[in-house]
């Protein structure tokens, strides 16, 4: 069980027809690129598959994404990218899909997919992907401290299990602490309550990360927290100024490559111009 939080970090995906009988082709730029597939094993190239599959049309395609999530951060950023995939193409092919289907679609893609479509602030269940959309008042203020490299996904799931091995592990359920603060619009509740099941295990991969969460909790963020698998580092702050202090403060201290100010929640993966030769989707 997850709750959800879209942030105003985002990727875009250029999407274009492609030359018959040549397929899909996937290319990408930005930082960190050239880690990531562009072939069968990435998730964008699987969304135009699956899309073009399902409403049966030829799938020539050409897919260009524009990298601003960091890679590899824990940040969701492939699942964003492959939301707005599926919604570029359904725009490109004209297919007229509503979002039960896409949801159908993303789910099979991946946990984090169906929230990428949708944005705002859900409760996940399942393996995320069923959502509930949570009662939510006003913007929240995070600064995103972003390690230069990055963590396995699977590397940090397999030390989680290895820490419980021994454990009775509870069933999950959502802190209505967090719940209440979110309704009311409390940053100090919700910064309070910031809990992820994770973090023991990324920072049992990544000590240093300790240094990071330190340097936040020592200018006064209001709550941090690893950001989904890690590396990223999530903190919530009071307000503008105090985000730029915090942002200032955790790139002083070199113990990051990056720092992003973000807010949210913000909608999920939309259209933001089109013409005659695509479209181009941003996905948070």
């Amino acid at each position: 069980m997850t709750v959800f939080h879209a942030v105003g970090l985002f990727d875009e995906v250029v999407a274009s027809d492609g030359i018959p009988g040549v397929g899909i082709r996937v290319t990408m730029e930005g930082d960190g690129v050239e880690q990531i597939a562009l072939g069968e094993g990435n998730l964008v190239w699987q969304a135009a598959k699956a899309l073009g599959e399902y409403a049966d049309v030829a799938l020539d395609v050409d897919l260009h994404v524009r990298k601003s999530i960091p890679v590899s951060g824990g940040l969701a950023g492939g699942s964003a990218d492959a939301a707005a995939a599926l919604v570029a193409c359904d725009a490109l092919w004209r297919t007229g899909l509503g979002r039960e289907e896409l949801d159908v679609l993303a789910a099979r893609l991946g946990s984090d997919v169906t929230f990428c479509l949708h944005g705002g602030t859900a409760v996940g269940t399942g393996r995320g992907e069923r959502l509930t959309p949570a009662l939510i008042s006003g913007q929240y203020l995070w600064v995103l401290a972003v390690s230069g490299d990055g963590l396995s996904t699977p590397a940090v799931y397999a030390e989680c299990d290895r820490l419980r091995a021994d454990e009775e592990v509870p069933e999950p359920t959502v802190s209505e602490d967090l719940m209440a603060a979110l309704r009311r619009g409390n940053a100090v509740g919700v910064g309070a309550s910031l809990h992820n099941e994770l973090q023991p295990a990324s920072l049992q991969l990544r000590p240093d990360l300790e240094f990071v969460l330190e340097v936040g909790a020592s200018y006064g963020a209001l709550g941090s927290v690893v950001s989904g698998s890690g590396p990223t580092c999530a903190f919530l702050a009071r307000d503008t100024d105090h985000s730029l202090d915090l942002a200032a403060a955790l790139l002083a201290s070199g113990t990051c490559k990056s720092v992003h100010q973000v807010t949210g929640p913000v909608h999920g993966a939309r259209i933001v111009e089109s013409g005659t030769t695509g479209y181009v989707l941003r996905g948070l």
